[in-house]
């Protein structure tokens, strides 16, 4: 009976520490899938680990999670490298209500931000998301990857003056941004390539990631003329009865082309200035599982009894 309850008890601890371990390991590693793996490997060691003299269980989850990420970050880096294509972080589909969506950890979960990660070490990447993410301190960051607290500072140092302010060069009026994006679903859908030119950037960019099981750019798109009539072609092409929903990706407006029910891209846009500085097209079907996971999830809801509606619950968008 004792160890039952003690291994409830750790259920509980584990479960309520997930969406915060989830949202590290995603940022982290850009995958979903990815990440799933390490949180399921990281409650293992959870269960298994003597734990007696753990002051926080919070950052003892963190050091397990941050190690086995950054093992994980050699294989997804070999693979990023025979990708066929663009490569762009996994997207998440998000309702804008959760608390991690409308606080400053969305500046930190749009792919922007995501693509620049990618530009540190993995160690300056641990580094800089568990101390300006997620609030570890050094002590914290120099148990977590096995180094000083003066070398963890230099990492975050590091990290800080390779990102610079690029890490908040989008707008965060988050009305202004839905209100751009509107403008843009707008201007594809009707072919308005001068209303479209109207809220590009000059020097706008647009990348499409099909994997090679999707239709994709082989290069990034540039400049507002080209990105224009790119975008406006794209929608031409797009099949008959596709819905394009505005919806909420990684904390930010974003847009969901779902055909018969399925989503087959998903689009993030940059706003810099009030103006779009970059769009991501994310349409590799391996990329959207978890979109459509969620997609199928809100349909299940919509069609069940009231009762049921009520008690069903929606898992925190980490």
């Amino acid at each position: 009976m004792i160890w039952a309850e003690l291994a409830v008890t750790d259920d509980e601890v584990f479960q309520e520490l997930r969406p915060e371990m989830f949202g590290l390991a995603y940022r982290m590693l850009g995958t979903v899938a990815d990440a799933e793996d390490v949180l399921h490997d990281a409650y293992l060691r959870w269960r298994a680990e003597p734990r007696d003299d753990v002051r926080s269980a919070r950052a003892f989850l963190a050091t397990i999670v941050t190690r086995l990420c950054l093992d994980a970050l050699t294989s997804a880096r070999a693979r990023r490298e025979s990708y066929m294509g663009e490569w762009l972080p996994e997207p998440l589909l998000g309702d804008g209500t959760s608390p991690a969506e409308v606080s400053e950890l969305s500046d930190s979960l749009s792919l922007a931000f995501l693509v620049l990660l990618e530009e540190l070490t993995p160690a300056q990447r641990a580094a800089f998301l568990l101390h300006d993410v997620f609030g570890y301190g050094y002590g914290e960051l120099s148990v977590a990857l096995t180094r000083g607290q003066a070398a963890c500072r230099q990492l975050v140092a590091r990290a800080r003056k390779h990102l610079g302010n690029r890490g908040r060069r989008f707008d965060a009026d988050p009305a202004r941004a839905r209100h751009l994006t509107e403008r843009f679903l707008a201007a594809c859908s009707g072919a308005d390539l001068g209303g479209l030119m109207e809220i590009l950037a000059d020097d706008v960019v647009v990348w499409t990631d099909g994997g090679g099981k999707a239709k994709a750019a082989p290069r990034p798109v540039a400049g507002a003329s080209k990105a224009a009539r790119f975008l406006v072609a794209i929608a031409r092409n797009t099949p008959t009865g596709t819905e394009v929903r505005l919806v909420s990706l990684n904390g930010q407006p974003g847009l969901l082309a779902i055909y018969r029910g399925t989503a087959v891209s998903a689009v993030a846009l940059e706003v810099t200035r009030g103006r779009v500085s970059a769009v991501r097209v994310v349409a590799n079907p391996d990329k959207l599982t978890a979109v459509n996971v969620v997609l199928a999830q809100s349909r299940e809801r919509d069609s069940s009894p009231p009762a049921a509606n009520i008690t069903a619950a929606k898992e925190a968008f980490p």
